[in-house]
């Protein structure tokens, strides 16, 4: 069935003929906003062991980590081919020397396709950016942005530690050196309006990303926005409301920026809320459900085509 959105895991499939997945491995990097030289800590919603660290075998290295990754994906998916996924912190915070040799140990393990390097605008120098379209002449890699929101009120709120202006810097440089791009955004944070939110959707289509991640704002246990939750200075959107809000931006989107991610998912021993996030499929299959009912696609009302 012909999805009303252009998924990321459907143009891997078309790309390399089978399965692909992401495979979420931790190199031990930090992140320059939490211990690092601002001496801050940390974003308001970070897991206090980075993000999609649940799971991972912190105590393998890269290799083994991706070759019990890869039994794993084999066995639930049939996957036969493999994106070494850099995720928790900022996976180009570190020396030159040190990222070539941890994505090149990735690259060395059998069926490994491709990279992804999750980090911050703050962490892209020139000559990381240099290494990066170096590897991507050779292998299928995207680097990957968090942004969560393009209003400065928001960013500060959240402790990001960068402004908007820092991000659209970010993207000026890495389209000069030709890498693929994927931003992640959340939806529902704290203080943002329907039409805020909706500007980051104006945004992203003004820039034209090659791809993107959209989260749904869930609130971890152990952090400081779990802290604000219980405290009931927050709230977080229901599901319906995010279904509405989710295909309002897909439809805002460049028809041909490639949706790596629709909802989010913690880790179910720490999440606090929205519950219901843990029905990834119910979910995804309510925003299918209401892009039929509308009878619309992505990008049939973007602005910027």
């Amino acid at each position: 069935m012909t999805k009303p959105y252009r998924l990321y895991s459907e143009a891997l499939k078309q790309q390399f003929g089978c399965r692909v997945h992401k495979i979420s491995i931790d190199a031990g990097f930090a992140c320059p906003n939490r211990g690092g030289s601002r001496q801050q800590p940390g974003c308001l919603f970070c897991d206090p062991q980075g993000s999609g660290a649940s799971g991972i075998a912190r105590r393998l290295s890269i290799a083994g980590q991706l070759e019990q990754g890869k039994e794993v994906m084999r066995r639930k998916y049939r996957a036969s081919r493999f994106i070494a996924y850099f995720q928790p912190f900022s996976n180009t915070f570190g020396p030159v020397e040190r990222l070539r040799h941890c994505y090149e140990e990735a690259l060395a393990v059998a069926d490994v396709v491709g990279l992804a390097i999750g980090t911050r605008p703050d962490c892209v120098a020139e000559p990381v950016l240099a290494l990066l379209a170096e590897l991507q002449r050779r292998t299928d890699l995207w680097l990957e942005l968090g942004l969560q929101s393009c209003h400065d009120r928001t960013l500060a709120f959240l402790r990001r530690g960068h402004d908007y202006g820092c991000f659209l810097d970010a993207v000026a440089r890495v389209r000069r050196y030709g890498v693929r791009l994927c931003v992640h955004v959340i939806l529902g944070l704290p203080g943002e309006s329907r039409d805020e939110m909706l500007q980051l959707a104006d945004e992203m289509a003004r820039l034209h990303v090659d791809g993107i991640k959209i989260h749904l704002l869930h609130v971890l246990r152990g952090t400081a926005l779990g802290d604000l939750y219980e405290q009931g200075a927050i709230r977080v959107l229901e599901q319906e409301a995010y279904v509405q809000l989710a295909v309002d931006f897909l439809e805002r989107l460049q028809p041909d920026t490639l949706i790596q991610r629709l909802t989010g998912d913690g880790p179910r021993e720490t999440l606090l809320a929205p519950l219901w996030s843990l029905n990834k499929w119910e979910v995804l299959n309510a925003i299918e459900q209401e892009m039929a009912r509308r009878g619309s696609l992505q990008g049939c009302r973007c602005r910027y085509r």
